[in-house]
């Protein structure tokens, strides 16, 4: 993860410490069940990891997923999200980011590019973000490019499957 998606996180749930998840989630051993899962129609979905706040303070669960789409995105986002010009399409909200890539790599074992969501969501009871909801969008972006830029360069997609080094806040 970026220094800026460490800070960005800290905006995300108010805090700079948080629990270990499980050694299975990371990003390496996503991309390696990613790849495996990759033309099968049996699996379209996975964890890549969890955040957790701290034992002792008020629950707080950041999921970050992976997930097949069928190609490019098609029609209009819902207006909860701003539009953000990363990958093939990147839809932030105060509570949640997704972010669509192509990704060509001999990892996945065909010639096509392979179209992929990460998602970054905050997990559990549904609540209303509270406090400044264009901070909290930008920080949930921040973390959302930085996972996937992270699973793009672990697949070996090329280019980094139009992914910028840095994340793009400003609206397409």
């Amino acid at each position: 993860m970026s220094a800026d998606a460490s800070k960005a996180l800290k905006v995300i749930t108010g805090s700079s410490s948080f629990e270990a998840s499980a050694e299975e989630y990371t990003v390496a051993h996503a991309a390696v069940d990613l790849a495996l899962a990759f033309g099968d129609p049996r699996v379209s979905r996975g964890d890549i990891c969890r955040v957790y706040s701290p034992i002792g303070t008020p629950d707080f669960e950041l999921r970050v997923t992976w997930r097949w789409v069928d190609g490019p995105p098609t029609g209009t986002p819902d207006p909860k999200f701003t539009e953000l010009k990363m990958g093939e399409q990147t839809l932030a909200a105060a509570d949640k980011v997704y972010i669509q890539f192509a990704c060509r790599s001999n990892k996945l074992r065909s010639s096509d590019a392979a179209h992929l969501q990460i998602g970054v969501e905050r997990w559990g009871t549904p609540t209303e973000p509270e406090g400044d909801t264009e901070a909290l969008k930008d920080a949930y972006a921040t973390v959302g490019h930085s996972f996937s830029l992270a699973m793009a360069k672990e697949l070996g997609c090329e280019k980094h499957g139009g992914l910028p080094e840095k994340p793009v806040l400003d609206p397409a």
